[in-house]
């Protein structure tokens, strides 16, 4: 049988042992923008949740000005989707749940993203697996 080119086998979150950057992304996508070949409303369409959960001051504020519209300080977000989680991802509200959910037995993939909220402004950061960890045996003293 004759094939059209290499077959390449999907992989799934959980098979990615690395993390991954979007620096590099991020840096295109600003040159395109000033080059005008993105427009703002290309760029700056963040999801009504992920804007709720930065103005809800979910996530961390960053000392990163936004690249678009210069407000001075962006939100990080965090959002973890795995077994036993919302279809939409968990959303965790301060870093004690994010670290709770760091460390489940059941291996999860965590999604850092900026966001502005003055302009909509959002760009994923990293993706990282989590979780996977054993809960250790206690030993009989």
């Amino acid at each position: 049988m004759a094939t059209d080119g290499p077959r390449f086998r999907r992989q799934r979150d959980s098979d990615l042992g690395a993390s991954l950057e979007y620096g590099l992304r991020r840096k295109i996508l600003l040159s395109q923008y000033a080059a005008g070949r993105k427009l703002k409303s290309d760029i700056c369409d963040a999801h009504p949740d992920l804007l709720r959960a930065a103005k809800n001051k979910v996530g961390r504020e960053t000392d990163e000005p936004c690249p678009i519209c210069d407000a001075p300080k962006l939100w990080q977000v965090s959002y973890v989707f795995g077994k036993g989680l919302p279809a939409s991802g968990s959303c965790p509200a301060t870093k004690a749940e994010l670290q709770r959910l760091l460390r489940r037995p059941e291996p999860v993939t965590c999604f850092d993203v900026e966001v502005c909220t003055r302009c909509a402004w959002h760009h994923l950061l990293r993706r990282y697996p989590a979780g996977g960890i054993a809960p250790r045996k206690r030993t009989a003293p």
